[in-house]
């Protein structure tokens, strides 16, 4: 009783983060002065268009896949699950939300620490000790240098509030260094490579419904952090080369992940390697989004962070769903291992179907969610020969022939996780007799099967809702 309450509250909390994200793009933005923080002055939370964006896809996978949970489909639940889970939304909400320096390190360390707990759930198993060890050693790193980038944004003043940062952004090598601490810092916990490494490791120690809140809520507050810090903490003034590490960064994520992908035998480990690939091609809109505004070119700007955030918000859902699914198969066939699979479709149709239309959209299938920002990004980086620098357009020119390559390898990857999965004949007895749930369990898969539909299908309401966060990262003229 005590773990679907907590469930079940989870799912709630979920589903009114996603409908507050969904009041704050359609209202005025509001602040709030909480009754606890630093010696210097209360925590300031903040619903701000930016803001109201991520934490539409934080809300709906959480909502997911407490829901999944709720279903009861690991049996008993050991206590120890059941106070970080409450805990890890808290802190990616806090993080979200924040509207100063203390307030976004306090979530995104609660978000860490609360996910640390969770991988190491199992510690009986020596991978699954060693997965929370690297992950811990990650989510420590990270949180000391956003602490130094906040620092350096700081300066003498050493006031963190959000407003006092964006009166004094920074220029030359504190804008280079800034950048750098807060890619090593959020960009490790997004899953960008070369801090990739925790990601595939740490994603199969964890329990199926927190391994889809990892990939599709937290990798995405690690995003905000770095749209944040970029595109408002920064100024709006900064030359466009600024766009140039995350473009880099993106492409290498982009590849490696899809590569890996066709790779894993594991089917949790081949989902996981998806989203690094997944994020690479969002950090390829943010940083086209920051070369074009530097470039002083706010259409296309406008353009790029479009497809950014159209991506951020359908891998939330798309990838949520694919764990679910693969949870649902270790439940039902009791095997992570593609090569112990097979035939699924027969004897767990619906997550067959569910699964389908979650790899279809992870390979870019129209008219499914990822098909749309997918292309957007794609003309954003055709369009990159405005901005006059010879360099930047050689550089994107091999973004672009990367980030192809990329997209190719994933479909490949998708259809080889749901042709060994679900086709063909059972390869052991527990496949050939597996069964899967009914009720919550069911349901976890069918809503964001739905939402991957309806998104592909309306992604200009989509921008349209994205257009306020859009002002805020490419200018008033988006």
């Amino acid at each position: 009783a005590g773990a679907r309450a907590v469930h079940g509250a989870v799912a709630v909390a979920g589903l009114l983060l996603a409908a507050g994200g969904l009041a704050g793009l359609l209202g005025a933005p509001t602040t709030l002065a909480l009754p606890f923080g630093p010696p210097w002055g209360p925590a300031r939370l903040a619903l701000d268009p930016l803001a109201a964006w991520f934490l539409v896809p934080v809300g709906l996978s959480a909502a997911c896949a407490a829901l999944f949970a709720l279903g009861g489909v690991h049996g008993p639940v050991a206590p120890r699950l059941l106070v970080p889970w409450p805990l890890f939304l808290a802190g990616m909400a806090l993080c979200v939300l924040a509207a100063d320096g203390f307030t976004l390190l306090l979530g995104f360390e609660a978000m860490s620490l609360a996910s640390w707990v969770l991988v190491a759930h199992d510690h009986a198993q020596a991978a699954n000790r060693r997965a929370a060890r690297i992950y811990l050693g990650f989510a420590g790193f990270g949180g000391l240098a956003l602490i130094l980038a906040l620092g350096l944004l700081a300066g003498g003043a050493g006031d963190v509030a959000f407003a006092a940062l964006r009166d004094a952004p920074p220029e030359g090598w504190r804008a280079a260094a800034v950048l750098a601490l807060v890619l090593a810092g959020a960009g490790s916990k997004a899953g960008l490579a070369p801090l990739h490494v925790w990601l595939p490791i740490a994603h199969p120690a964890a329990p199926s419904h927190v391994s889809a809140a990892m990939s599709g809520a937290m990798t995405k507050v690690a995003l905000y952090v770095v749209a944040r810090f970029c595109f408002d903490l920064m100024g709006p003034a900064q030359p466009f080369w600024l766009g140039a590490p995350l473009l880099a960064l993106g492409a290498a994520s982009a590849v490696i992940g899809a590569l890996r992908a066709n790779l894993e035998d594991d089917t949790k480990t081949l989902l996981a390697c998806s989203t690094i690939e997944n994020i690479g091609l969002v950090a390829i809109g943010l940083g086209l989004a920051l070369a074009f505004r530097g470039a002083d070119l706010p259409a296309l700007a406008a353009l790029a962070a479009g497809a950014a955030l159209l991506h951020v918000l359908n891998h939330a859902v798309f990838k949520t769903l694919l764990f679910l699914a693969a949870g649902e198969v270790l439940h039902g066939a009791a095997s992570r291992a593609i090569d112990r699979l097979g035939g699924l479709i027969n004897r767990m149709p619906v997550t067959a179907w569910a699964a389908l239309v979650g790899v279809g959209a992870a390979a870019a299938l129209p008219p499914l969610s990822g098909f749309a920002s997918e292309w957007l990004l794609l003309q954003a980086l055709l369009a990159a020969w405005r901005v006059g620098d010879l360099a930047f357009q050689i550089g994107v020119a091999a973004v672009t022939a990367l980030t192809a390559l990329a997209a190719a390898l994933a479909a490949a990857a998708m259809v080889r996780f749901w042709g060994l999965v679900f086709l063909g004949r059972p390869r052991t007895p527990r496949a050939a007799g597996a069964e899967e749930s009914r009720g919550a369990a069911r349901w976890a898969l069918l809503v964001p099967a739905g939402l991957t539909v309806l998104f592909g299908l309306l992604p200009g309401v989509l921008l349209d809702l994205a257009e306020p966060a859009l002002r805020v990262m490419a200018g008033a003229a988006a």
